[in-house]
Parts: C-alpha cells; sequence; structure tokens
C-alpha cells in the first residue's frame, strides 16, 4: 500500500454478527500501513496500531505489546485480526488545537480538510487529554456473539479527570455511505503516553493544546474473509442503530 491509502480488512457488519473465529494475521496487516484499529480473534480487546507497533488493549486495563513473530501459535488471539484499519499515515496537515469534545473534533477536521465530507480521513492528536472515557470488550462468550451482544457487558473506564494524561488519540473518519463496510464517522482509540491504559475512545476534552495530524485518503482497499464459514453464513446487514450504539 502506498502512503494514505487505507487497507482494511472485513468489514463491521461481520462484527455485528459475531464473524471473529478466524482472521488476518498480524504480520500481513502490519505489511500494509503503521498507523491504525481493530480488534483481536473473539474480539479479544481493542488494537491500536501506533508508529508500526501494535498493542493490545484489554478489558482489565491492562495493555501489552503484541510482537507478530511471537503471535503464531493457532491458540493464541493475538494472532489475527477479524476486523482492521491500517494505512502507511503521511499527513497532509499538521496544526495544533484544543478540543472540548469529539463533535468539537469533527468539526475541526472538517475545516482542515475541506472536500473530504465522502472520503475517508486519518487522524492523530498527541498531548495531554483530560475526562477520557472509553471502552473495551472482553470478548465473546461464545461463538457468533455479536458486539452488540458484547457491549452488554463491555468495560468503561473514565479517567484523566482535570489533571489530564498524556497519550496519543488515533483513527479514522469513515463517510456516512460507508455504515457496514465501516463505523461511519470518526471511530477513535486511545492509548496513554506509559502504554498502560487505553481503549476504543467514547469522549475526551484537551488540556490546551494538542497536536493534530491528518490526512485525506482517496483510494481504499477491502479484502474480505476467504474460506470462513462464518462470514459466509452471516446475512451482513447494515444495522446503522446497532452500529452506532456499540461503537459510541
Amino acid at each position: 500500500m502506498s502512503v494514505n491509502e487505507l487497507f482494511q480488512y472485513s468489514v463491521v457488519s461481520a462484527l455485528m454478527d459475531g464473524v471473529a473465529s478466524k482472521g488476518l494475521p498480524i504480520s500481513t496487516l502490519l505489511a500494509n500501513g503503521n498507523h491504525g484499529l481493530g480488534t483481536f480473534r473473539h474480539m479479544v480487546g481493542e488494537m491500536i496500531i501506533l508508529d508500526g507497533k501494535v498493542y493490545q488493549m484489554n478489558s482489565d486495563g491492562s495493555v501489552a505489546t503484541v510482537s507478530p513473530s511471537s503471535s503464531t501459535s493457532p491458540d493464541d488471539d493475538r494472532a489475527v485480526t477479524p476486523f482492521a484499519m491500517v494505512t502507511r499515515f503521511s499527513p497532509t496537515v499538521t496544526t495544533r488545537a484544543a478540543f472540548q469534545s469529539k463533535q468539537h473534533l469533527f468539526d475541526s477536521v472538517s475545516s482542515l480538510l475541506p472536500g473530504t465530507r465522502n472520503n475517508y480521513i486519518s487522524i492523530r492528536l498527541d498531548g495531554t487529554f483530560k475526562n477520557v472515557k472509553a471502552r473495551t470488550v472482553g470478548g465473546q462468550a461464545h461463538p457468533r456473539e455479536g458486539l452488540a451482544e458484547l457491549g452488554k457487558h463491555q468495560t468503561t473506564r473514565e479517567f484523566a479527570g482535570d489533571e489530564g494524561i498524556r497519550g496519543t488519540v488515533i483513527g479514522f473518519r469513515s463517510p456516512a455511505f460507508m455504515q457496514g463496510i465501516s463505523v461511519a464517522g470518526d471511530h477513535l482509540h486511545f492509548i496513554s503516553e506509559d502504554r498502560k491504559t487505553g481503549g476504543h475512545l467514547l469522549s475526551f476534552e484537551t488540556v490546551g493544546e494538542v497536536e493534530v495530524k491528518v490526512a485525506g485518503i482517496w483510494k481504499v482497499v477491502l479484502e474480505l474473509p476467504r474460506d470462513d464459514e462464518e462470514f459466509d453464513q452471516a446475512k451482513l446487514e447494515a444495522d446503522r442503530e446497532g452500529i452506532e450504539k456499540a461503537e459510541g
């Protein structure tokens, strides 16, 4: 993949339908980019790919570094991903700004990249954040348990308060017409600077200005699961309401 092209494996609707027993090897995923997010087999934790390194953010609040070379056991849930998005990130706009909410970020990115309403956008923020609310899922209790059901017993944490915590937010904006393929709107994950906590970002504010890096994406490569009975049998209906509820 070239710079600022998006590679995506599988579709969000498959996660909603519980398709998560197989997936793409993490090593193959990393061959397509250095900036991304997703989940792991059986939806065990949240994935963030930062500067080419893969981290698994678990429901107990811990964060583990995932080495593609060491995650080769067929029983290791970290060996593959049932859904992920990744790009070779090269920002086309870099600036500094303060944000009071995810909506504020959404509006600001739209201003930074005019003419991208119906395009994907890659996003990265570095700085100090406060009132961070993030969730992590603990994994399927049984095969084909869907993301909406997992969301009923997900772990949600609020941390940093007004004092703030240094870290990085990365993710993608997907256009509305791609809901079900991706998560429409801003899909963001957070990881602390010390790599000890993080998750799927639900809400946040910044402490003063943070560094903002964004890039528009005009080429998307979608790879669908192969030889996957779960995927073949899935209905894959676009559950807009369910996705919005599960992804926050």
